[in-house]
């Protein structure tokens, strides 16, 4: 039975794109395939937080809003990072290499610190309970995303330019 806890499944989420990270550093493996499906993660995950778990914990006392506001912040950043190399067409190329550690320091940022932060926070101040409800509601927010095929580049492009707005 796999968890509902929403702090457990946006740390699962973190650990696989700690994986994704590691096939895009492969020269060897399909690298496109590995950001595609990164892709959609990234903006599916970040998307889902800020539907469903971000207002959620913004009401607990003991959750820090600036915390909050500052995840938000860092998914505009991963999101430029991201649209940074999408743009980039040859996955073999040295400037793909260098957006691609762009985009992995932005994203090992934000989830150390949510880790530390918010996540920690959630585990102490939220209930079991709650904190169940608000993991089926991220997972149900996360699959609408994916299917929606939320880490196209055109999709990607509009989230910066309305995070630029």
């Amino acid at each position: 039975m796999s968890s509902t806890d929403v702090v457990e499944l946006i740390l699962k989420d973190h650990r696989r794109m700690e994986d994704l990270f590691r096939t895009m550093r492969n020269v060897e493996a399909d690298r496109a395939a590995a950001l595609a499906e990164f892709a959609n993660l990234l903006v599916a995950h970040a998307s889902a937080e800020e539907d469903k778990v971000y207002p959620a914990l913004r009401r607990y006392k003991n959750v820090d809003g600036d915390d909050v506001d500052h995840g938000v912040h860092e998914h505009h950043e991963a999101n430029e990072a991201l649209l940074a190399l999408l743009q980039v067409e040859d996955t073999a190329s040295e400037e793909w290499g260098e957006k691609l550690e762009e985009l992995v320091t932005a994203v090992n940022h934000h989830a150390d610190e949510e880790e530390r932060t918010l996540l920690n926070d959630a585990r102490e101040n939220v209930s079991d309970e709650r904190r169940a409800e608000l993991g089926r509601a991220f997972r149900e927010a996360r699959a609408a995303y994916l299917d929606s095929g939320c880490g196209r580049v055109e999709n990607v492009r509009e989230l910066v330019a309305a995070a630029g707005d």
